[in-house]
Order: structure tokens, then sequence, then C-alpha cells
């Protein structure tokens, strides 16, 4: 359409209410930023109270309607109280983007139980915990959607990722079978699996002469095949289709894992 703009494109998120999480830097500070550039308001949450109240100040100065709400995901109680703030500060939640996430490698069997407890905690019962409380009240409407940022470290196995790939599979499958139990209330559930993106947490393993050429050539020691379109992700590339499945274009797509990684996976 001539003149069209991304926002003609998207349309659905027009005054629709967002919660974030993982919001303060990366890929959620990125989902955050798309939200609001589309007519949306954004509840930033994250552990990182600088980080997100840095986010939520930039976007209102850019005109946006967005708040910081700092809470650990690990926290039950936290994630019903954050909720509920955000209910009541900016209204009922239309859509919940689940980003927030830890990372930690090594060999398996050099693993502890508290590397392995500590990445399910977030990853996993972090996300369930977060949905359980919003679901519940989108159910109460009979509309909302949610997606999950997992990784494409969910479907393909990785040397050193253990922990942080079958946490990030468990998350994926979740979400899944949330969508099947959400189906009937008129809540979307999916899955946006991306590969390596430009973030902090894909910088921090880049150690030994590893770097973003590296990562794209991949590795036969690590079994890695690289990325078939020649580059990293950026996380706006992730926070694009995000957006679509939160919008109103995607209204008859539920239950899907849409892999944003360059074709790494291969599927």
């Amino acid at each position: 359409m001539m003149g069209a703009t991304l926002k003609d494109g998207l349309d659905g998120l027009d005054g629709r209410v967002a919660v974030v999480t993982g919001a303060a830097q990366g890929i959620g500070a990125a989902v955050a930023t798309a939200i609001v550039q589309l007519g949306g308001s954004v509840a930033a949450v994250d552990v990182n109270t600088m980080g997100v109240e840095r986010l939520a100040d930039k976007l209102t100065a850019d005109g946006h309607r967005a708040a910081a709400y700092p809470a650990d995901i690990r926290d039950t109680a936290a994630v019903e109280r954050t909720v509920a703030r955000v209910e009541r500060d900016l209204g009922p939640i239309d859509i919940l983007v689940n980003v927030a996430g830890i990372l930690r490698t090594g060999p398996v069997l050099d693993l502890t139980d508290e590397d392995w407890a500590a990445v399910f905690d977030v990853n996993t019962a972090g996300v369930f915990r977060v949905c359980r409380a919003v679901a519940r009240r989108m159910v109460g409407r009979g509309s909302g959607t949610i997606v999950t940022v997992s990784s494409n470290a969910a479907g393909v196995p990785r040397t050193r990722m253990a922990a942080y790939a079958s946490a990030k599979a468990a998350t994926s499958h979740f979400t899944r079978c949330l969508g099947l139990e959400l189906a009937a209330h008129g809540i979307r559930c999916n899955v946006v699996a991306p590969g390596s993106t430009d973030t902090e947490m894909q910088r921090s393993l880049w150690t030994d002469g590893v770097d973003a050429d590296a990562v794209v050539r991949g590795s036969l020691e690590q079994h890695r095949i690289g990325i078939p379109l020649g580059r990293l992700a950026q996380p706006g590339d992730i926070a694009d289709t995000v957006a679509f499945l939160a919008s109103d274009r995607a209204r008859h797509i539920t239950m899907q894992e849409i892999y944003v990684d360059g074709g790494a996976a291969l599927r």
C-alpha cells in the first residue's frame, strides 16, 4: 500500500496495555519500545530497577505511555502484587510478553544444583508465575495474547548450554499447553525462538577469540552450523515478530513457535 507505515501494518496495539518482563535491556527493551511505538502502553518489568526505570523514563520522554515496575519473577507474591498494580495504574492487561531470562553455561558434568535450579527458576518457573497471574485476569475478560520469547536452543542441542536449553524447551512447551487451555477464552499464546542476537547475554559468550563473525561462521567443534543469512539478529528483529503476534493481524495464530534465527536451526 502506497504510503503505508509499520503502524498501519500492525493494527491492534493502539490503546492496548502490555506487560513486558526482562524489559531493562536487550530484547525486552526492544519489545517494549516496539509496542509503545505502535500505540500501546507498556508496563516494563525487571529485577534491574535502575535499568527498567531508565527505559520507562526514555519512553515517556519520547511521548509514549510507559511505567517501570521493578520486580523479581522468582517471587510469587511480588508477581501478584506487580500484576495488580499494573491493572490499577494502566488498565486491564491485553498483552503479556515473557522475555526475562538468565544464562548459566558450562559442561553438564560441571553444573551445580544451584546453577540448574537458578536457570529453571527464572526461565521456566518465572514464566509460569507471570502467565498464571496475568491469564487469570484475561480469562475473566475473554481476551488477551501471550508471547513467550524462548530460544532456538530449545529445539537444537547445544554444548555447554544444557540448563538454558532445557529450561527454554520446557517454557516453549508450557506456553503451547497454556494456549490450548486458554483458547476457549479467546486468549492466544505463541512462542518466538530467537537465535544468536546482539545483546549483552550473547556477548557474554564471546570468549577465547569468539566474536560475531565466529558465531555467524559456526563451529564444527561445538556442532554449530552458523547462520545461513550471514548476520546476527538485532533485538529489533525479534521485537517485530513479537509485535506481529501480539497484534490483531495474528488473530488466528496460537500455540505456534516461530524461529527468528537466520536459518541457524535448519527448520
